[in-house]
């Protein structure tokens, strides 16, 4: 599986190869843009390995540092082919509901769904864990109290690519996002962790 770099994230490449060790701020300093613009990029380029980084000192070239000269292509991949099936909770259930469920399932996640088992928001162990220190009456709360709301664009489709599902994570600084259907019912979920996983059997 291959993901197309962008002529900026070439840039970036082709600077850290030529200047390393070299920090954020050097290099949107040399690209003449500010170093919020370039996070997405340096994150999703130390996720390929492209480059790899050392805090205090910078960023240098990673094992896949020669990613940028292959003959750019799209992913053939989509979210479907890659995402995993979601671990789900209704609204109205228990914060203690909610616990159980993310142990017994192992999952480091849970989709909250209404009624109509549409999508409204996520639940993650840190938020129980926010919600139920010193409160022995949390775990009597409803769920949805607990809930982080996600904005609307950064849930996926099964159908779009995994580079457009890694792009859309790094701007929104999630680790893994819902695959919905276009009624909003929750399809799957997809990690950082299972696409590069997708990335290893596939040989990158």
């Amino acid at each position: 599986m291959n993901i197309e770099l962008t002529a900026r994230q070439r840039d970036i490449v082709q600077l850290v190869r030529q200047q390393a060790p070299i920090t954020g701020d050097q290099i949107a300093e040399q690209l003449g843009i500010s170093r919020a613009t370039i996070r997405s990029d340096l994150s999703l380029l130390v996720m390929l390995n492209v480059l790899s980084a050392k805090p205090k000192v910078g960023y240098f070239t990673g094992d896949a540092a020669d990613y940028e000269t292959q003959e750019p292509s799209c992913t053939t991949l989509s979210v479907k082919e890659v995402q995993e099936k979601p671990t789900l909770l209704a609204s109205a259930l228990s914060v203690h509901e909610a616990v159980v469920t993310l142990f017994l399932e192992n999952a480091d996640t849970i989709c909250i769904v209404d009624e109509n088992k549409r999508f409204i928001g996520i639940v993650t162990a840190k938020d129980l864990l926010k919600l139920t220190l010193g409160n022995p009456q949390a775990g009597a709360m409803p769920v949805g109290m607990a809930m982080s709301w996600l904005p609307a664009m950064a849930a996926l489709s099964p159908d779009e690519s995994i580079g457009s599902a890694v792009r859309t994570m790094l701007a929104h600084g999630l680790d893994g996002a819902p695959v919905l259907t276009e009624s909003r019912e929750v399809a799957g979920w997809i990690s950082k962790t299972a696409i590069l996983r997708k990335m290893v059997e596939t040989d990158v």
